[in-house]
């Protein structure tokens, strides 16, 4: 990563739209904005299923969740950011489970680079199946797109949902029983 290149980028592209990166308080903005960008595509290149570790042995054949694991991103065509949560449900293989933190990490190495909401989702999914040999994988994610907000005032409310089922997850019997759990919660 070349962060002198990407300051000189970001300072040829605010003077392209006639700012004044001379004027007080902006004189530095080329080298936090490259410094911000390099922070959130960070995620680039990294393998997300190894943040989940070794899995380890438990006597476990039930379904398991980690829910409301909070990310940021940066949707791939305006560069501005969507947020929101992902829950994760797996039925593990053997009972192969991995530890609950290691999820937040997984998701924040996937949700740092440039991203749709629908491929997030589905490398999540891809990537907790792959990492655990997991039998079934089910992710959903819901956010709020600020490109929405900047370009639609009526939107600021809007919600979108995205889902992956991956494996036994998908099976009709299996997919309703994760998806009563999910369900399941007091609040969204």
């Amino acid at each position: 990563m070349d962060l002198g290149k990407a300051e000189d980028a970001v300072r040829q592209f605010l003077a392209a739209l006639d700012v004044d990166i001379g004027a007080r308080g902006m004189e530095r903005t080329p080298e936090r904005v490259a410094k911000l960008f390099a922070e959130r595509f960070s995620g680039l290149g990294q393998d997300a299923a190894a943040a989940l570790g070794k899995p380890f042995q438990t006597d476990s054949e039930g379904l398991v969740a980690v829910e409301r694991i909070p990310f940021a991103s940066l949707c791939e065509h305006h560069l501005v950011p969507f947020y929101g949560t992902v829950d994760i449900m797996y039925l593990p293989h053997a009972g192969q489970v991995a530890g609950f933190s290691h999820f937040v990490s997984m998701v924040d190495a996937l949700a740092r680079r440039p991203q749709l909401q629908e491929r997030l989702t589905h490398e999540i999914a891809e990537a907790a199946q792959r990492g655990l040999g997991a039998d079934g994988v089910l992710v959903v994610c819901r956010a709020r797109q600020f490109c929405m907000l900047l370009k639609e005032e009526r939107t600021q409310q809007t919600v979108t949902v995205t889902s992956e089922a991956l494996g036994a997850l998908k099976e009709p019997c299996r997919a309703a029983e994760a998806w009563a759990v999910l369900g399941n919660r007091e609040e969204r």
